[in-house]
């Protein structure tokens, strides 16, 4: 399973990447081959100053080692060597009118001292956070998640919907970061799915990531905008560092276990505001936006 998931994320970063590129039509990512020196490394690429992207990493991890005892006690183990690979990417467009994207597919198992296979899952997901609320663009992006999941069983989509707004949410602004999408952790193997039903599932969500996310970009990196629109954009950046800082489970293991740093905070954007107690103006397109993050709804209906 090791092998199968790390050649199927490798061929996704090659695929992204290059979409990504020829979308831009500038920048070219810079590919950043590294190891760690507890074991494995990873393949990072970035992409910074483009026409239509401001930064983008598209990030490939695969470390092994003794886990932390900090993470023992989070996994409810002891004496427990680990393996976690996974796909990560961030996206920070340029224009205010293009969301920010993240997706992510990940697998980790868990060894006893002596090698012996203790515990495996798959996790990921991929969520939408726009600056401005389009509605059309949040549809289309819920509507292929939910295509993906129908693939698998009817009740996905709910469910990994609801984890996602869950997880996402900034619970010291009491505020989603985006508007959702998809998040699921720990799929193991049980009575209804086996380990490599899970692996097709999440094969299929981080396949459908183009379709989800490139139309949307395609119809607005042309629009105008202003430096008003400019600032809001870096202030509602600033909310996603904070998630990402405080929250991001993602961020924390990679700081826990030595991770290589330069790719754990690729996802922070390159210009970011915080302004002391910003409130957007009444019945304006910022506070529609705020008021969807400080209730989630259902796009698919």
């Amino acid at each position: 399973m090791k092998k199968a998931f790390l050649d199927y994320i490798y061929q996704l970063q090659e695929i992204i990447t290059t979409s990504i590129e020829e979308t831009d039509g500038k920048s070219k990512f810079k590919e950043d081959v590294w190891e760690r020196s507890e074991g494995g490394g990873g393949r990072s690429r970035i992409m910074e100053n483009g026409k239509v992207f401001e930064k983008a990493g598209v990030n490939i991890s695969a470390v092994s080692g003794v886990l932390p005892e900090s993470l023992e006690n989070s996994f409810n183990v002891i004496n427990t060597n680990f393996f976690a690979c996974g796909l990560s990417l961030v996206i920070h467009p340029k224009n205010p009118m293009v969301p920010t994207v993240h997706a992510n597919c990940r697998y980790f198992e868990l060894y006893s001292s002596n090698g012996v296979l203790k515990d495996q899952w798959f996790g990921g997901g991929q969520d939408l956070t726009p600056i401005y609320l389009i509605d059309e663009d949040a549809k289309h992006f819920h509507e292929i998640c939910k295509s993906v999941c129908d693939k698998h069983s009817p009740n996905f989509y709910k469910i990994y919907k609801e984890k996602c707004d869950s997880y996402f949410w900034n619970k010291h602004r009491n505020e989603s970061r985006g508007i959702g999408g998809l998040f699921f952790d720990y799929l193991r193997s049980d009575h209804n799915y086996k380990i490599e039903d899970w692996f097709s599932f999440v094969k299929d969500v981080g396949n459908s990531f183009l379709k989800a996310y490139i139309p949307i970009v395609n119809l607005r990196k042309n629009y105008n905008y202003n430096s008003n629109q400019r600032n809001w954009q870096e202030i509602r950046r600033g909310r996603y560092v904070e998630f990402n800082l405080v929250h991001d489970k993602g961020t924390l293991f990679g700081l826990k276990t030595n991770g290589r740093i330069e790719s754990i905070l690729m996802s922070l954007p390159p210009k970011v505001q915080w302004v002391y107690d910003h409130i957007p103006e009444k019945d304006s397109e910022e506070e529609k936006l705020i008021k969807v993050l400080q209730n989630p709804i259902d796009w698919t209906t």
